[in-house]
């Protein structure tokens, strides 16, 4: 298997929205707006931050996006990372999610943070493994009003 992490541009943002929408199909609480991710949106997003895309023998098999958060130049917020359900079991989101840490550092961020839905709580595990910590002290910007309020998780880079 050959795995290859790449950076994301704009010219992706068609491809991010599909990888979005696809890997959270059935995995995600369908409340998501994950679901109803758009290439403008993405585009937009991968403006003011990043993203990037692996690929498995060549083939696109998942993504994660990342955002300054609002008022805090050295935060990150990482977003709608997921692997599409023919390459799940092999472990690939950990590449993703130790490619936006190495870039997050090489960047001079100094805290990377993300959301993670009430209903996945083995996600916790998974970042808890990366050094993220649980933060109950901040609340999740993007938070569904009609849904539980996602945990937020932090992990300090300096």
């Amino acid at each position: 298997m050959d795995i290859v992490i790449r950076e994301a541009n704009t010219e992706d943002a068609p491809l991010l929205a599909h990888l979005t929408r696809a890997c959270w199909a059935g995995k995600v609480a369908a409340t998501s707006s994950g679901h109803t991710e758009s290439s403008e949106r993405v585009a937009e997003e991968l403006s003011l931050g990043g993203g990037f895309i692996l690929l498995v023998d060549e083939e696109p098999a998942g993504s994660v996006r990342w955002l300054p958060v609002d008022g805090e130049t050295n935060t990150w917020e990482m977003r709608r990372m997921g692997i599409l359900p023919a390459f799940r079991g092999e472990a690939l989101s950990q590449h993703l999610l130790e490619a936006v840490i190495h870039q997050a550092q090489t960047s001079g961020v100094e805290e990377l943070r993300l959301g993670v839905r009430t209903d996945q709580p083995r996600l916790v595990d998974l970042y808890t493994a990366y050094e993220f910590e649980l933060a109950p002290e901040l609340e999740y910007a993007h938070a569904n009003p009609n849904e539980p309020m996602p945990h937020v998780m932090r992990r300090f880079l300096r």
